[in-house]
């Protein structure tokens, strides 16, 4: 993972959108957000954009605890599948994604757009999974 994702956060303002979209939601502690997952809809497929635990709260459950909200919702607003990217080089993303269901799967033209975009962002050894609903 390139190291400048461990220093350089999207800002708040960058999930508007998804915030406007009913697709952004947090985990709090003491009224303090420690997680968020960000979606949006694509046709039938929620994408997930971005998954963040922060680090002392990792390895809690509550990353699982927010993507299980998030495919429960997809589910319960029609969604056929849920989708996100991450990177195939960290030995736990894989893993941890495939042990909620997702499977890697990069034939949908739209995820290959958003490889292509992430690749040209300097993200590189990405690969897209999908979890069918």
């Amino acid at each position: 993972m390139p190291a400048f994702l461990l220093t350089h956060a999207s800002s708040a303002e960058a999930w508007r959108p998804q915030l406007a979209a009913g697709t952004l939601w947090v985990a709090e502690v003491d009224g303090r957000v420690i997680a968020f997952v960000a979606a949006s809809a694509d046709g039938d497929r929620l994408h997930i954009d971005e998954v963040d635990v922060e680090q002392g709260h990792q390895g809690r459950g509550v990353g699982r605890g927010l993507i299980a909200h998030v495919i429960a919702w997809a589910r319960d607003h029609g969604f056929a599948r849920v989708s996100l990217t991450t990177f195939r080089n960290v030995p736990w993303n894989g893993p941890f994604y495939a042990s909620l269901g997702f499977v890697e799967d990069d034939r949908l033209p739209a995820l290959q757009t958003i490889l292509q975009a992430e690749a040209a962002k300097g993200l590189s050894d990405r690969c897209a999974m999908v979890l069918t609903l």
